[in-house]
């Protein structure tokens, strides 16, 4: 059982966890859970089981066009405080891979630190995350978001990815980041082929030792699948969070918190039977 200090407070994953996401960001690939009233968003996420809210200001989808620093400070920190004034004792987490976001959203009322770059994009982020001691996501990514579609030669998936962890969980530790969490980075430089792979050998990343996150949900490997769009893919989500569980995931990363409670209390059942 992993545990995660939260500023303080203590998350016990005990059982699976899920992850709600908030965008803050006019050009995120799904729209459905775009609210005018952030602070109504989130206190739905957290009556349907949200056990984290993951607030993020810039979409990271493809090819999409990065925002500076202040833009997304912009986006975020009111979100952020209007969150943490409303609901004190709600986990946030940013969504960044600028140090500076980082540090400015934790000061805010975040606890949590969520980088899809591993550190690769700000060389300051690791060791602004052991200085405000506090847990991060360490996501694998090959480029960046604007050209990782180009790079998603492997000679070996799983062993790389297992072998990029290894080497940043020791990067991590020596910066002085104490709770880490592993995300093999779903749609992150890996073709829909790649993805389904990744899925089906999810489990070996359990010899890491950490929590894993998987972040499946409405992305691309579902509807280009089943020729849908991401506004009809919860199906197909709920499905592969399912397998993800089957395979080791301890945090769902999602849009549609409600589905994802159920799949895990249904998980929970089978797994007592």
């Amino acid at each position: 059982m992993y545990t995660l200090n939260c500023k303080g407070k203590l998350l016990v994953m005990d059982k699976p966890l899920i992850m709600g996401i908030i965008n803050v960001t006019p050009d995120s690939f799904y729209k459905g859970n775009i609210d005018d009233d952030i602070v109504a968003m989130a206190g739905k996420m957290i009556s349907d089981g949200a056990d984290i809210l993951d607030l993020g200001g810039q979409s990271t989808r493809p090819k999409s066009i990065r925002i500076s620093v202040e833009e997304e400070l912009n986006r975020v920190i009111p979100a952020i405080k209007n969150i943490h004034r409303t609901y004190p004792d709600a986990i946030l987490s940013i969504d960044t891979y600028y140090s500076k976001v980082a540090k400015e959203a934790i000061h805010a009322g975040a606890s949590i630190v969520n980088d899809i770059s591993a550190g690769n994009m700000d060389n300051e982020m690791l060791t602004t995350v052991a200085a405000l001691k506090v847990p991060y996501i360490c996501m694998h990514m090959q480029g960046t978001p604007d050209t990782m579609q180009q790079h998603t030669q492997y000679d070996d998936l799983t062993k790389t990815i297992t072998e990029f962890f290894i080497a940043k969980l020791d990067e991590c530790k020596k910066a002085g980041i104490l709770d880490i969490i592993i995300d093999p980075g779903f749609g992150f430089g890996k073709t829909i082929e790649q993805n389904f792979e990744l899925l089906k050998n999810l489990s070996s990343l359990k010899i890491l030792d950490k929590p894993l996150l998987a972040g499946l949900s409405r992305k691309s490997l579902i509807w280009k699948t089943l020729s849908i769009t991401a506004e009809y893919a919860l199906n197909g989500t709920s499905a592969l969070n399912t397998i993800a569980l089957m395979n080791g995931a301890s945090l769902l990363r999602v849009h549609d918190v409600k589905e994802a409670k159920e799949i895990i209390d249904l998980m929970q059942v089978y797994n007592k039977a």
